[in-house]
C-alpha cells in the first residue's frame, strides 16, 4: 500500500531505502549525477555500463567509470561483454572498487554492442548469457548479487523474456530488470508492462520494471498493474533528478516530507559545480553542456538558451544561465547579453 512502505525491497543482501532504481546511462551516470539522484530518493544507483574487455586492458576512461562515493551506497555497477572468463575477472575488479551489486547488462539494442554477441544479442544465445551469469556469480562474494538487465525478447515474433529470466535465475541472478521494449524497438514505441508481469510471475527472484516511466505516478501504476519488486528509471531523470522526488512522493501516498521537489535552477547549478568538482573545469564544463541542455528543454526561451549554453566558456557564464533560465520566475527574466562567451 502507497505511503504503508518505509523500506525498499531487498536484492540478495543488499537491502534498498526505495523501490526506486536509476538505470545506467553511457555519458550520464556519472558520479555527479548519481549522487543527485540519490539525494533525491533513488533507493538504487548505477555506473554507466562499462566494457569488461576495455577494464581489463586498462583504459582510462572505463576505470573513471569505476568511481564510487561513500555517500552514494547501495551502487549497481553493470558490466556488458560475451567471454564468461573475461566478465568474471572483471567483476571482482567492480567489486574492488566499491559495487554493492554486479548488473550483466543483455538489454542494449545497439548496433556495435549485438554485433559483438553483447547486450540485446544475449536473448538470443541464453545458453551463453547464462554461463556468464555462473562465471561472475561464482567469481565475486556471495554477499554481492549478480543481477541482468533484459528485454522484452529481440522483436515481437521472440517474446523470449519469460523463459531467458527464469533460465537466469537457475545460473543464479539475484534479480532481473526487464524493459519492455524488444530490441528492434530501441526506444520507440511504446512499453509492453504485460512482459514485466509475466516475468514477475514467473520467477522467485525481484523483479525490476523499467519502460515508459516518467513521473511518480507511473511508477506507482507499474507496481500496481504489474506487481515488479521496483521501478527502473531512464530517460524521464535527464535533466530531471527530482522524478526520484516524485516518486518517493507517490509512494508515500502523497506525503513530500523530506523529499520536497526541489529548485531545478538550484539542482542545475549544484550539478554543474559537482561536475567541474570532480572532473576539473575544462572537461567537467564540457560533459555538462548535455546535462544543462537537458536540464533547460521546455523553460521559456529554451531553444536560444541552450545556444548560449553550448558556446560559453566560462563556468560563472554558465552557472548565471542557469539559474536565470530556470528560475521559477524565469518568464519575467532576460537573459543577460554581457555574459562572456570565451
Amino acid at each position: 500500500m502507497a505511503g504503508a512502505a518505509v523500506m525498499g525491497p531487498s536484492i540478495g543482501a543488499v537491502d534498498l531505502s526505495s523501490p526506486f532504481i536509476l538505470a545506467p546511462m553511457a555519458g550520464v551516470t556519472d558520479l555527479a549525477f548519481r549522487l543527485l539522484c540519490k539525494e533525491a530518493g533513488a533507493g538504487l544507483v548505477s555506473t554507466e555500463m562499462i566494457s569488461d574487455l576495455a577494464l581489463l586492458a586498462g583504459s582510462r576512461r572505463s576505470r573513471a567509470l569505476l568511481l564510487i562515493s561513500p555517500h552514494e551506497h547501495p551502487v549497481s555497477s553493470q558490466l556488458c561483454g560475451s567471454r564468461p572468463g573475461e566478465m568474471a575477472r572483471a567483476a571482482r575488479l567492480l567489486v574492488e572498487a566499491g559495487a554493492d551489486i554486479v548488473d550483466l547488462n543483455m538489454g542494449c539494442p545497439a548496433p556495435k554492442i549485438v554485433g559483438n554477441r553483447e547486450g540485446a544479442a544475449l536473448m538470443r544465445h541464453p545458453q551463453l548469457a547464462c554461463e556468464i551469469v555462473r562465471a561472475v556469480r561464482e567469481s565475486v562474494p556471495a554477499a554481492v548479487p549478480v543481477t541482468a538487465k533484459i528485454r522484452a525478447g529481440w522483436d515481437p515474433g521472440d517474446p523470449s523474456a519469460v523463459p531467458f529470466a527464469q533460465a537466469l535465475e537457475q545460473a543464479g541472478v539475484s534479480a532481473v530488470t526487464v524493459h519492455g521494449r524488444y530490441r528492434d524497438q530501441f526506444y520507440r514505441g511504446q512499453a509492453d508492462w504485460g512482459v514485466v508481469r509475466e516475468v514477475k510471475r514467473a520467477v522467485r527472484v525481484p523483479v525490476i520494471g523499467n519502460g515508459d516511466v516518467r513521473s511518480g505516478a507511473d511508477a506507482m501504476r507499474m507496481i500496481e498493474e504489474t506487481g515488479c519488486d521496483a521501478v527502473m528509471i531512464g530517460r524521464a531523470v535527464l535533466g530531471n533528478p527530482a522524478v526520484f522526488s516524485d516518486c518517493i512522493r507517490a509512494w508515500r501516498g502523497g506525503s513530500d516530507a523530506g523529499h520536497e521537489l526541489p529548485a531545478p535552477d538550484i539542482v542545475a547549478v549544484r550539478h554543474l559545480r559537482m561536475s567541474l568538482a570532480l572532473k576539473g573545469p575544462d572537461r567537467g564544463l564540457v560533459e555538462m553542456r548535455k546535462h544543462a541542455a537537458w536540464y533547460v528543454a521546455g523553460v521559456p526561451g529554451a531553444a536560444r538558451l541552450r545556444d548560449r549554453l553550448m558556446r560559453v566558456q566560462d563556468p560563472a557564464a554558465v552557472e548565471a544561465l542557469l539559474t536565470c533560465g530556470l528560475s521559477p520566475c524565469a518568464h519575467t527574466l532576460k537573459l543577460p547579453h554581457d555574459l562572456p562567451l570565451c
